[in-house]
């Protein structure tokens, strides 16, 4: 039975600088002798011109010894054995991936039980292998995903012949990028417009700061320092804005400190109007208002703990 039409969405994991900076291992199937090589390190983050993926196979909970062999856009990419992994580089856009077992004499999976990935520039996906036979990727969270792969190696046996595969471009400036995450808050949704106090916070903007905090609490071991950021629309002095901005950063501070953030790693600032996301709006002050939305917003930016690869 065919499948070409079924998508798997595969949620994921920021210019460019002159050349690539990280060294590439041997490529696979031109090491000889070599099935497995280097152990799993961890990988950089890529660009948004490219997609990263990493296909592995656990090592535990393997019914079939043979190799599961990894089709991309329907050509032959690798056979993973039980505790091998293959990283690579897919332009963003639609690709067929799949992993399949018992694929040998006929190798019927370049044309049967195709599987659609939508992939996004920036990301790194991290697929495992199905053991019970169905051959459409396996999405797993990073966190959960690194955890297995620090049992498993590269695959090395075999040359891809998959076309679609890409080097993958590692960017000095981009490896700082991953010990940072963002997040951004609508004013609007924490505040009365033009507001800034504890009291002003709406329904929606506490149900908003809950779910941040969440996110903090899962990282707490690992954040080194929290920054919060507000930002204004350009309406009224830039006095003004400056301190409205200081304000709500103080305010958000205060609610994430109330859910139990520490204090010592808390720093506010207030960027008033000076950076804009909508930079000119026309009509009425009500029309202004409605498009300068963006522009008000607080941003959180959290520092973690992590060595760089």
């Amino acid at each position: 039975m065919r499948n070409t039409n079924r998508v798997v969405w595969l949620g994921g994991c920021a210019l460019l600088a002159a050349c690539p900076v990280l060294a590439q291992e041997p490529k696979a199937g031109q090491v000889a002798g070599r099935v497995f090589y280097a152990a799993y390190m961890g990988l950089p983050p890529v660009d948004v011109d490219q997609a990263q993926v990493v296909y592995y196979r656990s090592k535990e909970g393997v019914q079939r010894g043979g190799a599961a062999h990894v089709y991309i856009d329907r050509e032959f990419h690798t056979g993973l054995l039980p505790g091998g992994f293959s990283s690579f580089c897919l332009a963003p856009g639609n690709h067929t991936l799949g992993a399949y077992l018992d694929d040998a004499p006929t190798y019927k999976g370049k044309k049967t039980d195709l599987y659609l990935a939508s992939l996004e520039g920036g990301k790194t996906y991290y697929l495992k292998v199905r053991e019970d036979g169905n051959t459409f990727p396996m999405p797993i969270k990073r966190e959960e995903a690194e955890r297995e792969l620090q049992a498993t190696r590269s695959q090395m046996h075999a040359l891809s012949r998959a076309t679609s595969v890409e080097v993958c471009r590692y960017y000095e400036h981009l490896k700082d990028e991953e010990r940072f995450k963002h997040y951004t808050l609508a004013s609007d949704v924490l505040f009365a417009y033009g507001k800034s106090d504890l009291r002003d916070i709406s329904g929606a903007g506490r149900h908003a700061i809950s779910q941040l905090l969440d996110e903090l609490h899962r990282d707490d071991a690992q954040i080194k320092h929290v920054q919060v950021t507000g930002h204004t629309d350009p309406l009224g002095t830039a006095f003004d804005n400056q301190l409205l901005g200081e304000r709500r950063a103080s305010t958000v501070r205060q609610m994430l400190v109330d859910g139990g953030v520490p204090e010592s790693i808390l720093s506010t600032a207030g960027a008033g109007s000076r950076e804009p996301v909508v930079h000119t709006c026309y009509g009425p002050r009500v029309e202004q208002i409605n498009c300068y939305a963006p522009n008000r917003r607080v941003e959180i930016r959290v520092e973690l703990n992590r060595n760089p690869l």
